[in-house]
């Protein structure tokens, strides 16, 4: 995928979390990690502390990256939490390499919810 395609792809993404969530701001990555996060972990609540908004995004990273195999789903434990194993290393990015891997993930993780929509 081309740099433009990408830019407007993930435009779209942050529209759709945008009106679904009725908000009036864009979201950005750490939103929309946040946001998938707790899609997997499928319990929605009034508050989270720190750590687990730490640990949601930790979830969606684990569950984008599973999209190219470099992670496994392992299982739920007794709170129902997701748990991931890592199974194939991926070259270390830079930051800007990093988020635009996350950001196309996140285009596929949501691309057949939004064509569901359209």
């Amino acid at each position: 995928m081309e740099d433009w395609e990408l830019d407007f792809e993930w435009l779209k993404v942050r529209h759709f979390l945008k009106d679904t969530l009725r908000s009036d701001v864009l979201p950005d990555l750490n939103t929309v990690l946040f946001m998938i996060g707790i899609q997997e972990l499928g319990q929605l609540r009034d508050n989270y502390t720190k750590e687990e908004k730490q640990d949601l995004m930790h979830i969606a990273v684990c569950r984008l990256m599973s999209q190219d195999g470099v992670y496994e789903f392992e299982g739920l434990d007794d709170d129902g939490w997701p748990h991931w194993k890592q199974v194939k290393t991926i070259e270390k990015k830079g930051e800007k390499e990093q988020e635009g891997y996350l950001k196309t993930l996140s285009v596929k993780y949501f691309s057949s919810i939004i064509k569901s929509e359209d």
